[in-house]
């Protein structure tokens, strides 16, 4: 089974709000995010941290397991952490993706999941016209290592440190939009 991480837990500081309520198309970004990738995955789990209750609210009636992080502030490998002890037991791979890139597209994730089904590699990464971009792809394998995970480095540093254990999907796009302030949200919308 593959299941899907989605990390919602982030403070936006240099949005100067909660970004992930901030509307989009009639709906909030992160509701947006979970959307698209429940698309792929037969098992969703969420994490949310700060303003919690008002993003859990935000998902209300999307089928995932959502998990508050107490520990938010102390950066991303906490809702690394706190998201894989929350996977199903009979999880074999995790799809980690962001609550702040709500356009990520659904075939994007389905080439992921497939190339690690043929590849059988315990990293499967997109790279949009070369650049790596999620949602990456974690093996069960990396469990561990996605649990140990400490600070404010997210799982970037598994795919760094283990670069020949990575198998890449070549995406002939732009890399999905981040939104980190007011700013990025009418390229959203473009």
């Amino acid at each position: 089974m593959i299941a899907g991480l989605l990390l919602a837990a982030g403070g936006a500081r240099r949005f100067g709000a909660q970004k992930l309520l901030a509307p989009l198309d009639g709906m909030p970004l992160v509701r947006h995010a979970a959307l698209h990738l429940a698309q792929s995955v037969e098992d969703l789990v969420i994490v949310v941290g700060c303003e919690a209750e008002r993003v859990r609210d935000a998902l209300d009636g999307v089928s995932a397991t959502v998990v508050e992080n107490a520990e938010w502030a102390s950066g991303i490998a906490s809702s690394i952490r706190c998201g894989v002890d929350a996977l199903p037991l009979d999880a074999e791979a995790v799809i980690v993706a962001l609550g702040d890139e709500p356009r990520i597209d659904a075939a994007v994730t389905r080439a992921v999941i497939t190339r690690w089904k043929e590849a059988q590699a315990p990293i499967v990464s997109p790279r949009y016209r070369g650049v790596r971009g999620h949602p990456a792809l974690f093996d069960r394998r990396l469990f561990p290592e996605l649990s140990a995970l400490a600070g404010d480095a997210g799982a970037r540093s598994i795919i760094e440190r283990r670069a020949h254990d990575v198998a890449y999907v070549d995406v002939e796009a732009e890399h999905p939009v981040d939104v980190d302030t007011p700013d990025d949200l009418p390229r959203l919308r473009e």
